[in-house]
């Protein structure tokens, strides 16, 4: 616990200040413009749509992987929160395709939901093996309470013209910090914990490419970069599922 608390702390405090010195942040309009709009076997936004089988594949495969007993890891009865993270990786592939087919704040609800899922039942499981298996049952279903919350209080607030993105902002980034720094304060039970380093790696250079969608599409010509940031972000979703495959119990 002692190790714990100071990051725990540290995460409410710069929640708080950023709920408080931030602004409501709307969703801009803009970020519906994608770069590569063409059609590829008769599907609009054929590249965008079709680069989301990786999240599909990645998470039918970790969940088949979990059933038969082939992932390495100690959850609690009740409270599956491996099963959870590919279920929301899955539900993501086809939540962003729906998307990318009519981009808009109302097929978007369906992009994040699983999104949020996944980001909170992968922030439970890490740390509940770094800093023990009893906050499994602490902070499962209160944190998908509040990944879920924060997509439709999106939803909400946009819908009734007063847009705020702040609560799913924290959702998606305040994880970054946390688990990091959890690494370091924490006891890892299992080998291959440094395989972390290639997820957040990815999703780093998943939110890279995002940012420079239409340079990429300009320079590569076959490409842009939101594609590309689907790919990249399945196979960090993929280094989950091999760091499961491959770990060990340690002592």
């Amino acid at each position: 616990m002692n190790r714990r608390a100071p990051v725990m702390l540290l995460s409410v405090l710069l929640a708080l200040g950023f709920l408080v010195v931030v602004d409501p942040i709307p969703q801009p309009l803009a970020y519906h413009a994608f770069a590569d709009t063409r059609r590829l076997l008769g599907i609009d936004h054929g590249w965008n749509v079709l680069s989301n089988l990786g999240f599909l594949v990645v998470g039918i495969w970790g969940l088949v992987a979990d059933w038969r007993g082939r992932l390495v890891h100690d959850a609690v009865p009740g409270f599956p929160q491996w099963r959870l993270f590919f279920a929301g990786v899955a539900l993501t592939g086809l939540g962003s395709a729906w998307y990318h087919l009519d981009p808009s704040n109302a097929t978007l609800l369906w992009d994040r939901l699983p999104m949020a899922v996944a980001f909170m039942a992968l922030t439970t499981a890490l740390l509940s093996e770094l800093w023990g298996r009893e906050l499994q049952r602490r902070l499962l279903y209160p944190l998908l309470l509040a990944g879920i919350g924060s997509v439709l209080y999106w939803h909400f607030t946009e819908s009734e013209g007063a847009g705020d993105l702040r609560p799913y902002l924290l959702v998606q980034f305040l994880p970054m910090l946390i688990i990091p720094l959890a690494v370091f304060t924490g006891r890892p039970r299992y080998t291959r914990a440094g395989d972390l380093g290639w997820v957040f790696g990815g999703y780093g250079l998943a939110k890279v490419l995002e940012m420079l969608d239409g340079p990429i599409q300009a320079a590569l010509g076959v490409v842009s970069g939101h594609s590309l940031k689907h790919l990249v972000a399945a196979l960090a979703a993929g280094a989950v599922l091999a760091m499961l495959h491959r770990r060990r119990p340690l002592g």
